[in-house]
Order: structure tokens, then C-alpha cells, then sequence
């Protein structure tokens, strides 16, 4: 077989024009493909509701791929370790309650598993705004490339449609700053701004993540280590049951929310 190079681009262009187009109007956006992120999509995609992830980096998987310090590595509780076997995350056990696993193929098979149960993933692609619309709701998000962002460049923007999103950016919590520093709008957090995270603590974190995961604002759900940030609880460090958790709990809200 002879290879055309015109062709196998008019195949890439082609596809992508018409996954994007279709992810212009969604039932869930989700911001991030961290863990939480794509925990949260996963289980959404599973009872068939139409999620799409939108990752500002080259790849996804967040803070995971890196373990603690580097080592590539990562702990996780006895509560989450349910969730890893259903991504048939390989697991093993360190003393009694805790047990690590390859981040790789943890961040990995997050990845997979949510692609495959219908999830759609767009990398490189940031927030620049959100929509609000219908009583100062959430509706969707405005886009543009990283790329545009980086190279400080004045490009216009493109806007999605969504029903509820969700907010999986971790420490930053990019999409509450925008409702708050850019809108002016009130969280339901105390003085209705975002609290900021606070030093490690891994089992007060832990502890708090999955109360923190919710509507933080009408149509838009914060999870992970962004719900954390958001709502002033510390940090947890390279354990990530509660981004698991906190991910299958976002869905749990997400799917109330679109009830």
C-alpha cells in the first residue's frame, strides 16, 4: 500500500472536526484530566451521559503520572481500593489499609477506561471564560489552545455548551477563579470566595474531600484537589484514594443535577 500524505491529514482534520463539533453541546464538560477529572468522566460515560474532558496539558493524568517526588508511585487507601480494581489497577498491599500502585499505569488505565466508556478527550485546550446564562447558571465554557495562551497572542476564543461542569483542575481551580475573579460571582463557600488550600495533612484532606466535592455554584461541581482549594482544606500529598472518591462522588452530584 502506497501512503499519501495529504490523505492522512485530510483523516486527522476530518475526524477532529467532527468529534469537536460534537462536543459543542454536552451534557457534562469536566476541566482537567487529572484523576479525579477522568474517575468522574468515566462514570458519567458509563450510564450514558455525554461527557467531555478538556486538558490544557500534553497529556493527561495531572499531578499522578509524577508519584511523590518523582517516584512513580502512589498510595491509596482501603476506602478507594474498590475503584482501582474496577479499572483493574494493579495493586499491592503495604501493611494493613494501605496499598500502592505503578502511578503510570494508574494514570493510564484512568485514561483508558473513561475513552473507552464513552468519554471524549481533548488535550492542549484551556479555559478562557465561562458561559452564564439562565439566572446566573454555568452553561458552558469558552476555549482556545494552549498554544494561543503560551505564545501570549490575541486569538478569539470558541464556546461549548454544556449542562453542568465540572471543575477537576486540582490546586488552581481554574474555573471557580474565573466565576469569582472574572464575574464577580458568590460561591456557596464561606464569604463566598475560594478559601485556598492549606498545608498537607493527608487524613484531614482525606477526610474532607469527599463533603467539599458538590455544586459550588449553580452548574458548576468542584472536585479533587481543586474541591479542596476551593473550600479552604489542606492538601494531601501522593495518596489518591480521595481523588478517586471524590471523582465517583462529582458524577453521583453531576447526574442529580441533570435529573
Amino acid at each position: 500500500m502506497q501512503l499519501d500524505d495529504v490523505t492522512i491529514s485530510r483523516a486527522i482534520t476530518q475526524r477532529f472536526m467532527e468529534e469537536f463539533q460534537q462536543a459543542m453541546d454536552i451534557d457534562v464538560a469536566i476541566v482537567g484530566a487529572g484523576p479525579a477529572g477522568m474517575t468522574a468522566a468515566y462514570y458519567l460515560a458509563k450510564r450514558g451521559v455525554k461527557t467531555v474532558i478538556f486538558e490544557k496539558s500534553l497529556r493527561p493524568g495531572g499531578g499522578m503520572p509524577g508519584g511523590g517526588m518523582m517516584f512513580n508511585t502512589i498510595v491509596v487507601q482501603e476506602e478507594a481500593k474498590g475503584i482501582l480494581d474496577e479499572f483493574e489497577i494493579r495493586t499491592r498491599e503495604h501493611e494493613k489499609g494501605y496499598y500502592t500502585a505503578d502511578a503510570v499505569e494508574a494514570s493510564s488505565a484512568l485514561c483508558f477506561k473513561a475513552i473507552q466508556a464513552g468519554t471524549k478527550i481533548f488535550n492542549l485546550i484551556s479555559i478562557e471564560d465561562v458561559m452564564i446564562r439562565e439566572n446566573d447558571r454555568v452553561t458552558g465554557l469558552v476555549l482556545n489552545w494552549s498554544s494561543v495562551n503560551l505564545a501570549g497572542l490575541h486569538v478569539d476564543p470558541l464556546s461549548i455548551r454544556s449542562k453542568v461542569v465540572i471543575d477537576a483542575t486540582g490546586h488552581d481551580s481554574e474555573v471557580c477563579h474565573i466565576v469569582v475573579d472574572k464575574l464577580g460571582g458568590k460561591l456557596n463557600t464561606e464569604g463566598g470566595g475560594i478559601l485556598g488550600e492549606r498545608s498537607m495533612w493527608a487524613d484531614m484532606a482525606e477526610s474532607k474531600i469527599l463533603e467539599n466535592t458538590r455544586e459550588v455554584y449553580p452548574g458548576l461541581i468542584v472536585t479533587g484537589m481543586a474541591a479542596n482549594a476551593v473550600y479552604g482544606t489542606h492538601r494531601m500529598g501522593p495518596i489518591f484514594g480521595g481523588m478517586l472518591l471524590s471523582g465517583k462522588r462529582a458524577a453521583e452530584v453531576a447526574v442529580e443535577i441533570l435529573k
